[in-house]
């Protein structure tokens, strides 16, 4: 028999805190993270371990014993984060329909009650495991007590004795306790002997076994270590007192109380439809979705229908599936889809979709179109393997798609626009796509089209699962769906689309974002398209030397990094690298230790440590480099399209809660500008051909530009006019200096507090940023903040904006919403915090340059320019242009992207042109 006790708490915060910066928020603006990982760690134990007998147990409201004997215990820690305190009566209930006891007893914490029921139930026979991260419950093991510790990536850790004392480098678990009393316990704020830390501890009880014994022999001890013990005997007894764990609880085991049972389903799916758990019901009900159709078919599965109304008339020879709820057509010879054309063409506005067979636009082939006018009622145009018979279908709905007088809506519509352009069709016109709308009314959400639909309109479509299978190598394509499943399918989501988008449409009005989505980021739409089909040449020579000069260099580093480890080990292993630095090398003696047990070598940890020993430089050298080169160097010929002989990388407007775009296949955000390696990616992005040139522009230093405008400092905004360089001027006021005495070293830390300060840089981080004393961070933030006073107060304004109103703005009315920003928790207010001064010029700048990219497309377009836009990436534009239109395009970009906005200050673009990326940058 096997009982698994989980410490509800440990696992509620675990949970939290790994969604901390990307939150789940369900539709009604609930935080469900806490929620959601409780929930996945219990499916999971369960799936995984099958438990016979299970309990949760919690700690109680109010004070324990160890609170009335100690009244600082735990009295540092931060008060717990509303979301977790709302989560937990939900979580309660939740464990409750799994038909599983909760474990409470007043006055003692959660650890006490699984220390006293875990040992209750080994003497009766069990085999007791106790979920938790806390390291405290590892003095609780014993032959038939187990650890079982979350780890990170999802696995899990069970620890017996034999694991607990070759972690603690302990010969008994009863001195976990004595080493927890000796070295203290910062997240509980138990004191322990001052100077002592782990390793210390250990060293200490293997000498004398127990601090009982050490204290009676404190004349064996020397130096200071003599000095702390003696005089903190007291206090080192306490801190024993309150590390133990109670295992004589008033609580008594019962195993048929915790036997596990079946789950109640009903009150689960009830509580899972609250939550907009959608992925738990279906693991619930083993249905992937419910019935479409809940009336029956009249006549065969498609049948032909007739009728005196005039207007079912115009479809009577259409093959149609008609339903209680909807009405689906088929419109499969030239006939019918000359009257669904007539249709469309009467029609201000209708959805549409395209089926293809594979998810690359560019490279899918088409396999029908839907279209949909009114609710409920939809078409679906089914189009032959054959290329030329595709194209003359396609090109019969070419006035209805090219017009500019109806509205074309759809759910993430670019995919369609850029599948119709291969066959010849420009769709125009006003767009909606309804993932956009979703995604500025709550940009923190998903915005897949099943989401949606079941979160707005109590709607679960038809899953494509269904239709070809899940994914993996044996996942069929829409091709070789029968006509009546892809048409049920396919028609489902042009009538969705138009549901949606008549749900969404009042929804901007009311929220004053109609301009944002109609002005912005629609045109957007066009342009992107046309970026992603234009694509980028690719110089794969070039990244091929580039791949064999730096997989030498790679070689090199990886030789020198032996060298002064004086011993060969895997550079690649996180583990071993620990192992090395702080362990053979000795390079720290308090090393972070991760999830896992190991050393932290992350690349922050080991910037911090740069200073410290050559190897560090090296290590994170040599990490630049390989990353480098499977990231991009060795990656990017692999996604060159066969057709094309490009690179067409796939923007995303619905991805970042900023407005910023997002890119993908690859992601071009993240592109390595700093150093000379990571600039030879951008060698390899060259101009089309001989006869044309790379041209690049960018904005020069936007978002201070927009802190300037936003704050309305006169010393900031007075700089920015003149044509100062800001951060000379930067420098000049916080040291007090004329502006030609400012040295590089002061313009380069005030360049940092510059760009650190607007995302909300604290005096630690730029120290540790800078490599300065806190002292003297502190005191360049401080004569920053005198120099910008009205950049202090647009700060505290916008903290006060958030607290007020839930959310921020950019100047286009981007909302940023920030849930926690009335939060009593410091850590999680703080974050929103700084969103709430960073969003709106972050967003600001973001939409800036969205409407700098829509007018230079038209004006391209409409002057007409041969020359292409044909990436975007950050605050900076790059064209293919014609060597004869260069002055031209130079002009028209400049002028467009300096007059986007009218700010307090002069909007700046610098421009560069060469043959390739990095010669125009």
């Amino acid at each position: 028999m096997r009982l698994f006790l989980i410490d509800a708490y440990a696992l509620i915060y675990r949970s939290y805190y790994a969604f901390i910066k990307n939150p789940r928020i369900n539709s009604k603006g609930k935080n469900t993270s806490a929620i959601f990982g409780f929930i996945n760690s219990l499916e999971d134990v369960l799936k995984r371990e099958n438990p016979s007998h299970i309990a949760v147990a919690f700690d109680p409201p109010g004070p324990t014993f160890r609170h009335e004997a100690y009244e600082a215990y735990k009295a540092q820690r931060e008060e717990t984060p509303e979301a977790i305190r709302e989560s937990v009566p939900i979580i309660k209930e939740i464990i409750k329909a799994y038909n599983i006891p909760i474990l409470e007893v007043m006055g003692y914490e959660a650890d006490d009650v699984i220390g006293t029921i875990a040992g209750q139930a080994a003497a009766e026979g069990f085999e007791v495991f106790m979920m938790t991260p806390d390291k405290d419950y590892a003095q609780l093991v014993t032959d038939h007590i187990f650890m079982y510790r979350p780890k990170f990536g999802g696995d899990y850790e069970v620890m017996g004795v034999p694991e607990v004392l070759a972690k603690y480098a302990l010969t008994s678990t009863d001195q976990i306790i004595d080493l927890l009393a000796l070295m203290g316990d910062s997240s509980d704020n138990i004191p322990g002997c001052p100077g002592v830390g782990e390793k210390t501890a250990q060293k200490l009880l293997t000498e004398f076994g127990n601090i009982e014994n050490l204290l009676v022999h404190t004349d064996q001890l020397k130096g200071a270590l003599k000095k702390k013990v003696e005089e903190n005997v007291e206090q080192i007894r306490f801190s024993k007192f309150l590390a133990t764990i109670k295992t004589d609880v008033p609580i008594q085991f019962d195993a048929t109380h915790c036997l596990r049972e079946k789950p109640n389903e009903k009150e689960l799916i009830e509580i899972y439809t609250d939550l907009e758990f959608r992925a738990f019901i279906n693991k619930l009900t083993g249905e992937s979705k419910k019935p479409v159709s809940t009336g029956p078919i009249q006549g065969s599965l498609f049948d032909i229908f007739t009728s005196e109304e005039p207007e079912e008339e115009k479809y009577a020879t259409l093959a149609t599936l008609k339903t209680t709820d909807h009405t689906y057509h088929i419109a499969e010879n030239e006939e019918d889809q000359l009257k669904l054309i007539a249709l469309l063409e009467q029609h201000d506005f209708f959805a549409f979709d395209t089926e293809t067979d594979g998810i690359d636009p560019l490279q899918s082939n088409l396999v029908g179109l839907s279209f949909a006018m009114k609710e409920n009622e939809a078409w679906y145009v089914p189009v032959p393997a054959d290329r030329s018979e595709t194209e003359k279908i396609v090109k019969r709905f070419m006035p209805a798609l090219q017009n500019n007088r109806s509205m074309k809506i759809g759910q993430n519509i670019k995919f369609d626009l850029l599948v119709l352009r291969k066959y010849g069709i420009k769709v125009a016109g006003s767009l909606f796509d309804t993932m956009i709308a979703h995604y500025l009314l709550n940009p923190e959400l998903r915005h897949n089209m099943d989401y949606l639909a079941e979160t707005y309109l109590s709607y679960q479509c038809i899953p494509i699962t269904e239709l070809i299978g899940p994914k993996g190598k044996n996942q069929s394509n829409m091709r070789n769906v029968p006509l009546a499943q892809i048409a049920e399918y396919a028609a489902e989501d042009a009538d969705i689309t138009l549901k949606l988008k008549n749900y969404f449409a009042p929804l901007l009005q009311k929220e004053g974002l109609e301009s944002l989505f109609h002005d912005i980021e629609m045109p957007l739409i066009y342009v992107l398209a046309d970026i992603e089909a234009t694509g980028v040449t690719l110089d794969t020579d070039a990244l091929k030397q580039s791949s064999e000069t730096l997989t030498v260099e790679l070689l090199k580093l990886e030789k020198e990094i032996h060298e002064m480890a004086e011993t060969t080990f895997n550079v690649n292993s996180t583990k071993q690298v620990g192992e090395i630095l702080f362990e053979h090398l000795k390079i720290e003696e308090k090393a972070k230790k991760t999830k896992t047990g190991n050393y932290s070598t992350s690349e922050d940890v080991l910037e911090k440590m740069r200073s410290k020993h050559p190897i560090i430089g090296k290590l994170l050298e040599y990490r630049g480099l390989k990353k480098l080169l499977s990231t991009y160097i060795d990656a990017l010929p692999e996604l060159i399209n066969p057709t094309t002989g490009k690179i067409h990388t796939s923007f995303n407007q619905a991805v970042t809660a900023t407005g910023r775009l997002s890119s993908t296949n690859p992601n071009l955000q993240n592109i390595p500008v700093r150093d000379d390696l990571g600039r030879e990616i951008r060698r390899a992005f060259t101009a089309d051909n001989a006869d044309c040139l790379f041209f690049s522009a960018d904005y020069s230093q936007i978002e201070l530009r927009i802190m300037a405008h936003l704050s309305q400092d006169n010393n900031m905004t007075e700089a920015f006019r003149s044509g100062a360089d800001i951060h000379a001027a930067t420098a000049a006021k916080i040291y007090n200096i004329p502006v030609e005495e400012v040295t590089s070293e002061m313009r380069r830390k005030a360049k940092t507090a510059n760009f650190g300060i607007i995302y909300g840089i604290s005096v630690f981080g730029l120290a540790e940023r800078l490599n300065i004393p806190r002292g003297e961070s502190k005191e360049l933030i401080e004569g920053y903040f005198r120099s910008f006073p009205r950049v202090r107060e647009y700060m505290d304004e916008s903290i006060q904006i958030a607290k007020e109103k839930g959310y921020v703005e950019t100047i286009f009315k981007r909302k940023r919403f920030l849930p926690d920003i009335n939060s009593n928790n410091s850590i999680v207010r703080g974050y929103a915090e700084r969103n709430a001064i960073n969003a709106p010029i972050q967003g600001s700048a973001a939409d800036i340059i969205k409407v700098a990219m829509i007018r230079i497309f038209q004006r391209l377009e409409r002057e007409g320019v041969k020359s292409k836009m044909i990436l975007q990436v950050h605050d900076e534009l790059n064209f293919n242009v014609w060597k004869d239109e260069l002055e031209k395009v130079k002009t028209i970009v400049l002028e467009e992207m300096e007059n986007a906005i009218k700010l307090e200050v002069p909007l700046i673009a610098d421009c560069g042109v060469g043959e390739n990326w990095l010669e125009a940058h």
